[in-house]
Formats: C-alpha cells, structure tokens, sequence
C-alpha cells in the first residue's frame, strides 16, 4: 500500500453553517456553492492545488438530522476530521483490517454539484479508523469518482493567499503512541524528537505535540484541551506569501497574531486555530 497522500480537513460547525460561510469568506476564502449530501449532511469546501479544507455540518438541529449524521452531531465544534486520499477504498479497507484499526467497511454517498455548463453528481466512497485510535477527531480516506467535479480552477484562488493545507497539528498527551499509530497507517516512518513528532506525507506532515509544545507555539491562540487528553489543534496554510492573508485577516473580527514569518488567526466562534505560513 502505498503511502497516501492529505485529501483535506475537516471543520465540524455542526448548525452554524451560515455563520461558518460567512466567516471564512471573511478571511479570504473562496467557498464553493453550499453542498448537500445524500447522506444528510451539509458543507462548502475551500479548494486549493491537491487538497482542500471543509465545512462540514447539518442542515438542523431536529433529530433526523442528528440521527443521519451523529459523528457530527455528537462532535465538538472545531477541526475534527483529517482524510487521507484513496484510489480503491475497498484496499484500504482490507489494510485497516490488517492494522486492527478498521471501522465499518467503505461507505457510498454523493452530492449535487451545479456547473454552469450543467448539472452533475459528486461521488465518494469513505472508509474510516475506529473510534479511539485517534482520540482527537475523525480519521478517514476518501475515495473521490468525479476528482473533476471537486478540483476545479474557478474555486482554488483565495484572496488570503492560501495554496494548501502544509501541517496539521494534532495535540495529545500520548503523542508519541499517537503517532506511532499513524506510522503503522501509513506505513511512513516517524521522527521523534522531545517534545514533537512529525508523521511526512507527501507535500504536508502530521506533527504530534504535547500540551505544553502547543501552548508554548502558540500562547493564548491555543484551543483549550478541557477534559481532553488529544484534540485536532491547529491547520497550517501553506501560501506564495503572507500579503494576501495580512490584507484581509485587519477586516474581521477574529483575533490575530501577524508575526514576520506568520500570521496565526483564532476563529473563537468554531474553536479553530489557523497559521497562515509561506510556502518554502
């Protein structure tokens, strides 16, 4: 199996998703047309080169809803999925297995997609790790059948500049397990330092802190671990530079740090930490 790479991550707002649009389109990103999937849930996607950053959430709060879609129901608000890319989910499937690390077997689900040429439909199949392994959010791969009808150049130029999703922090007190475990999934070597490990997929890594390293990276930006021992703490956004974030993160509301190698932005409504660096 080969070693995957980043699909995207993942925002849960669960019934905030008119809030969660207008936000992000306040930092500067592009967002596409308001998805609805056939499975209950809703979403828009920030799009960038080979991966990209959504917004997943529900339509509502009524218990059909929440039925349809619990681990967004029941999941924290905040970055809480991080998907790998698959081009046969059934293989993966068969690979969680061999890990001891599968869920339930590759999922089919599909969303409308309004081009202005015509109509067409979006198609998936997912397939996630087992509650547990990961305790700080969803991790899971997507297999996408219509790649055309997602990557498309009219959605993946953002007015803060941003080109990719280069880091995804993950904060644990066992982050060493923790990224072990990724090891094992993605069958990638792991490189342990004191207080850091960096888990290298292609074009981003996965770095596994301790409490204390997060808060020492980013102070009072740190989202709170409350009664949790591993959470989803930061995505970092690799761009050609830091104009265009700098350009627009003074228009919002959302507090921000502008330091010469970075701009670090807390979306406190969504509990959300995004470092904006350039691309090197």
């Amino acid at each position: 199996m080969m070693t995957p790479k980043l699909d995207h991550a993942v925002i849960n707002v669960r019934y905030q998703m008119d809030q969660a649009e207008e936000l992000f389109t306040q930092l500067g990103f592009t967002l596409t047309a308001r998805g609805y999937h056939s499975m209950g849930s809703i979403n828009h996607l920030m799009m960038f080169d080979s991966d990209y950053l959504e917004l997943i959430g529900l339509p509502d709060d009524s218990a059909e809803a929440m039925q349809g879609r619990p681990a967004i129901a029941n999941a924290p608000l905040g970055i809480n999925g991080l998907v790998f890319k698959t081009a046969d989910a059934d293989e993966t499937f068969n690979h969680l297995q061999s890990i001891g690390m599968a869920a339930d077997p590759p999922k089919s689900f599909s969303r409308p997609v309004a081009l202005p040429e015509s109509d067409a439909e979006a198609r998936f199949r997912t397939v996630a790790v087992k509650d547990g392994v990961f305790p700080g959010g969803r991790v899971y791969y997507c297999e996408h059948a219509t790649p055309e009808l997602v990557w498309r150049p009219e959605w993946q130029q953002h007015d803060n500049g941003a080109g990719r999703v280069g880091e995804f922090v993950v904060v644990s007190s066992a982050h060493q397990q923790e990224a072990e475990n990724f090891g094992r999934l993605l069958n990638t070597e792991v490189r342990v330092e004191a207080d850091t490990c960096v888990v290298p997929v292609a074009g981003a890594q996965i770095s596994l802190i301790t409490p204390a390293a997060y808060t020492a990276r980013f102070g009072k930006f740190a989202s709170p671990m409350e009664d949790r021992n591993s959470v989803f703490g930061a995505l970092v956004m690799f761009a050609d530079n830091l104009e265009g974030i700098r350009s627009v993160v003074n228009t919002t509301a959302n507090p921000f740090v502008d330091e010469s190698d970075r701009v670090v932005v807390r979306v406190p409504a969504f509990n959300s930490l995004i470092e904006f660096r350039q691309s090197g």
